[in-house]
């Protein structure tokens, strides 16, 4: 590669279907990374750890949070994340320690490190115990209605200026 080119960091947030959590998420973090002046250093895309809703647009509850929250819905195909994907990628966002635990069945051993459950870089929550600890879990608002998915966005917008803020002492 020439120098003076680098590739944008690469950021994946991770849930179970991608049609809640981590479209969500992905949303909100590329919005906190362009206000951050960051939006053409950072690449953000979102994935499942399940096939179960490939192919699926983003949840139309997690459409109505967000547009309610003043974000713009983009187009979105649900699919699951890959062992190549997941090797290629700088930070892994998975939503739930159970993801985590999914995520690290197939990610190289040695980029074992750049797997982190989102609200982990909250510096108000306790840092989990053991891989099996769901304490910061961000909620799971499929099953729920309405205030599920505000606290959800809530959740995640809470911990997105932690992430900058860790995305830009990598770069």
């Amino acid at each position: 590669m020439p120098s003076g080119l680098r590739t944008p960091y690469t950021i994946m947030t991770v849930c179970t279907g991608n049609i809640c959590r981590s479209p969500m998420a992905e949303v909100i973090l590329r919005a906190a990374f362009e206000n951050a002046g960051l939006g053409d250093d950072v690449a953000l895309d979102s994935t499942g750890v399940s096939d179960e809703e490939y192919g699926h647009p983003i949840d139309p509850r997690a459409q109505k949070v967000l547009r309610e929250h003043g974000y713009e819905v983009p187009r979105h195909r649900a699919r699951q994340i890959s062992a190549d994907e997941a090797a290629r990628t700088d930070l892994l966002l998975p939503m739930t320690a159970a993801h985590k635990r999914a995520l690290l069945r197939f990610v190289p051993q040695d980029h074992r490190e750049a797997v982190h459950l989102y609200r982990s870089f909250d510096p108000h929550l306790q840092v989990p115990a053991s891989p099996y600890d769901d304490s910061i879990d961000l909620v799971d608002p499929w099953y729920g209605g309405p205030r599920e998915f505000d606290v959800a966005i809530d959740q995640i917008e809470g911990v997105a200026p932690y992430i900058v803020k860790y995305v830009k002492s990598q770069l």
